[in-house]
C-alpha cells in the first residue's frame, strides 16, 4: 500500500506556463536560493577563503603593475631615438632591469593565481561533500510517499551530477569571474587616472555589454532549467528501463523502450542546443563591442599622443589595460552560461531540500524503556489521495502474540505496516507501542524495535555477511553464522564461491528469491527486535522455498510480537490469531481453529489457498 505520508512543498508548476513576471521573479531568485543553500556548507572554509580572496588581490595589483616595465621600455625607447619627452633614454642596465622586474611580476602573478586556484577549489570540493551529504541524508528521511512518487533516477541525479556541476562552476566560472570583476574596477580606476576622456570609451563598452547580457543571461538560466528537467526525464527513462531489464528482453520491448529513449534524448538535446546557442551569441556580441572599444582607443590614442596629451608609452599602457579590461567582459559572457546552468542545478537541489516530512521525531520524545511488544491502534483512519483506506480501526495485539492479517487486495492490511513504523500517520485516532503514541517516540528509537520482512527481500550490493551485518552492525562473525543457521540459510552460503564473503549483487542478483528471504530473516533475527512484521514474506516462493523460509520464520518469530499480512493459508494458520481486514475495518478476528469452526469465509479463503499452492506443486 503506497503510503499517505504528506509533505510541505511548493507545488512543481511548469515555468513555460507561467506568467513572464514570475519568470522574472524565479530568476531574480534563483541565484540568491542557491547561494542559501550552500552557506552553511561554505561557512566552515572561511579562513581559506579569505587565503584565497587575499592570493586574488595579489593577483590583480600584479596583473596591474605587469605592463609598466614595457611602458618605461617604450618611452625611453622613444627618448632614444629622438622623441622629446621627459623620460629616461634606453640604457642596457634600464632594459635589463624592466626585463628582471618583468619576470618577477609575472612569477609573482602567476604564484598568486595558483594559490587563488587552489583554496578555492578545495572550498568548493568540501562544500560540495557537505552539501551532497546533507541532500543524501535528507533525501533518505522523506517518507514513502515521497519516494512513490518521485522518480528514483531524477533524485540521484540532484544529489550528484547536479551538486557537482554547482561545484565545478564555482571553479571554473565563479573563481575568474570574482577576479575578473575585481579586475575590471581597479583597472577602470587606473585608467581613468591616466587618461579620462580615453576611460569614456571603455565605460560606453561596459555599459553596452551589462545592457546586451541582462536579458540574455535570463533567457540561458530559463534554458538552463529546462535541460536539467530533460535530463533527469532522460535518466529516469535509463534506470526504468535496466532496472526492468528482465521483463524488457523477455516481452521484446527494446525497440519500444529505446524510443522512448531516442525522444528523451532528443528533447534534452534541443534544450541543451538552445541554451549553448544563447551563451554563444552573447559571447560574440561581446566581442564585436570589444572590437569597437579597441578601435576607438587606438585611433583616440594616437590622436593623443600626436599632441603630446600622453607619450608612446602611455598609450602602449592603455591599451594593455584596455585588453586586460576587455578580458573580464569576454569573460564574463563566456561564465554567463555556466553560471545560469549552475544556478539552473541549484535551484533544483534546493527544491529538493525544501521538501519536509510531516513525519519526523518530537523534540521530547517519550523515553521507550524495554521494549515488550504490546501494540493498539484505536480508531485509526487513514487516506490515500483524500481515498479512505482504514475507517475507525481498532486492533489490539498483546506482547508475544502472533497475528495474522488476511483479506481481499486494497483492504488496508499492508498499510497497518506502514502505521506501524511510522511511514505514515494516521489522519485520526492513535496507533501505540507499550501504551506510548508513536508520535511521542524517537522514530530511529521506534524503528529499532521493530523488523519488517517485505515480500521482496531487498539485499544491498555487497557480501552476505556485510548483509546480514546490516541487522546489527557490532555483530560477530559467529553471531552472523547462528543467525544465518537459525534462518536455514547457512547450508546454501557454504555452498557459494566464497562463503560469507561472496559478492551478491546488485539488489541480490545472483542468489534466488527463497535464498535471498532466508539472508533477510537472518538478518532480521541478528536485529532481534521484540516486534516483528512479515509483509507478504513467502508470496511468489515455489512451495518447497516458501517452506524453508516458513520454517525461519519460526524461528524468527519465536517470543516477539508478530503481525504477518498475507495471503498464505499456511501462514494464517500457524498464527495464533487471524484478523481479517475488510474495506479498512476488522470484519472477523479469532484463532484459526474458531475461524474454520465459525466462518465460511475464511474456510472458502483457505481451500482457494490451498488449491493455489496445489497447483503450483503440479506445475513444478
Amino acid at each position: 500500500m503506497v503510503n499517505a505520508a504528506r509533505h510541505r512543498a511548493v507545488p512543481d508548476t511548469s515555468r513555460a506556463e507561467r506568467p513572464d513576471n514570475t519568470k522574472r521573479a524565479e530568476q531574480t531568485t534563483s541565484m540568491r536560493r542557491t547561494l542559501r543553500l550552500i552557506r552553511q556548507d561554505v561557512a566552515p572554509e572561511k579562513k581559506l577563503i579569505g587565503a584565497g580572496v587575499v592570493a586574488l588581490l595579489c593577483e590583480v595589483c600584479f596583473r596591474v603593475l605587469e605592463p609598466w616595465p614595457l611602458k618605461i621600455v617604450v618611452d625611453a625607447l622613444s627618448v632614444s631615438l629622438g622623441a622629446k619627452v621627459d623620460e629616461l633614454s634606453a640604457t642596457p642596465a634600464l632594459l635589463l632591469t624592466c626585463g628582471g622586474v618583468l619576470l618577477a611580476i609575472v612569477g609573482a602573478r602567476a604564484l598568486s593565481n595558483y594559490l587563488a586556484t587552489v583554496a578555492f577549489s578545495l572550498v568548493g570540493s568540501r562544500a560540495a561533500t557537505s552539501l551532497r551529504s546533507r541532500v543524501f541524508s535528507h533525501v533518505q528521511r522523506l517518507s514513502q510517499q515521497f519516494h512513490s512518487r518521485n522518480r528514483s533516477a531524477d533524485t540521484v541525479q540532484r544529489v550528484v551530477s547536479d551538486v557537482a556541476r554547482m561545484q565545478e562552476v564555482a571553479v571554473t566560472a565563479g573563481l575568474p569571474l570574482l577576479a575578473n570583476m575585481i579586475t575590471l574596477l581597479v583597472m577602470l580606476v587606473v585608467m581613468i587616472v591616466l587618461d579620462p576622456l580615453l576611460s569614456t570609451v571603455v565605460v560606453i563598452a561596459m555599459v553596452l555589454f551589462f545592457v546586451t547580457s541582462s536579458g540574455t543571461s535570463k533567457k540561458i538560466a530559463d534554458a538552463s532549467r529546462r535541460t536539467r528537467k530533460a535530463e533527469g526525464r532522460l535518466a529516469n527513462t535509463a534506470q526504468e528501463s535496466l532496472s526492468s531489464i528482465k521483463v524488457v528482453q523477455s516481452y521484446g520491448l527494446e525497440d519500444h523502450i529505446g524510443e522512448r529513449f531516442v525522444d528523451a534524448n532528443r528533447i534534452s538535446l534541443d534544450t541543451g542546443v538552445t541554451s549553448r546557442r544563447l551563451a554563444a551569441r552573447l559571447e560574440r556580441t561581446t566581442d564585436v563591442i570589444v572590437g569597437l572599444a579597441s578601435a576607438a582607443v587606438m585611433i583616440g590614442g594616437a590622436f593623443r599622443v600626436l599632441d603630446g596629451a600622453m607619450t608612446l608609452g602611455d598609450l602602449v599602457l592603455f591599451t594593455t589595460y584596455l585588453r586586460t579590461t576587455m578580458k573580464p567582459l569576454r569573460d564574463m559572457a563566456k561564465y554567463t552560461g555556466r553560471i545560469a546552468r549552475a544556478s539552473a542545478s541549484g535551484e533544483r537541489v534546493a527544491d529538493l531540500m525544501d521538501i519536509q516530512s510531516d513525519i519526523v521525531s518530537p523534540r521530547r520524545p517519550a523515553r521507550l524503556h524495554k521494549v515488550l511488544g504490546e501494540v493498539r491502534f484505536i480508531d485509526v483512519n487513514t487516506a490515500y489521495d483524500g481515498h479512505p483506506v482504514l475507517r475507525n480501526f481498532n486492533l489490539d495485539v498483546d506482547p508475544g502474540e502472533n497475528i495474522a492479517i488476511v483479506g481481499p487486495s486494497g483492504a488496508g492490511k499492508s498499510t497497518l505496516v506502514s502505521l506501524l513504523v511510522r511511514a505514515i500517520d494516521p489522519t485520526s485516532g492513535t496507533v501505540t507501542l507499550d501504551g506510548r503514541a508513536l508520535p511521542t517516540l524517537n522514530l530511529e528509537k521506534l524503528r529499532s524495535n521493530v523488523s519488517i520482512l517485505h515480500q521482496e527481500a531487498v539485499l544491498f550490493a555487497g557480501t552476505i555477511r556485510e548483509n546480514i551485518r546490516f541487522g546489527r552492525f557490532d555483530a560477530t562473525d559467529e553471531e552472523i553464522e547462528q543467525a544465518a543457521r537459525a534462518a536455514h540459510a547457512h547450508n546454501f552460503i557454504m555452498e557459494l564461491p566464497d562463503g560469507y564473503d561472496t559478492i551478491v549483487g546488485e539488489r541480490g542478483g545472483i542468489v534466488s528469491g527463497g535464498q535471498r528471504q532466508r539472508i533477510a530473516i537472518a538478518r532480521a533475527l541478528l536485529r532481534n527486535s521484540p516486534v516483528v512484521v512479515l509483509d507478504e514474506a513467502t508470496t511468489g516462493l515455489d512451495p518447497e522455498s516458501a517452506s524453508l523460509v516458513m520454517d525461519a520464520i519460526e524461528q524468527l518469530v519465536a517470543c516477539r510480537t508478530t503481525l504477518a499480512v498475507t495471503h498464505d493459508a499456511d501462514v494464517a494458520l500457524r498464527a495464533d490469531r487471524v484478523v481479517w481486514v475488510q474495506d479498512g475495518q476488522v470484519l472477523l478476528d479469532g484463532s484459526p481453529a474458531e475461524l474454520l469452526a465459525t466462518s465460511q469465509e475464511f474456510r472458502d479463503w483457505v481451500d482457494a489457498s490451498n488449491r493455489a499452492t496445489m497447483d503450483i506443486r503440479i506445475e513444478d
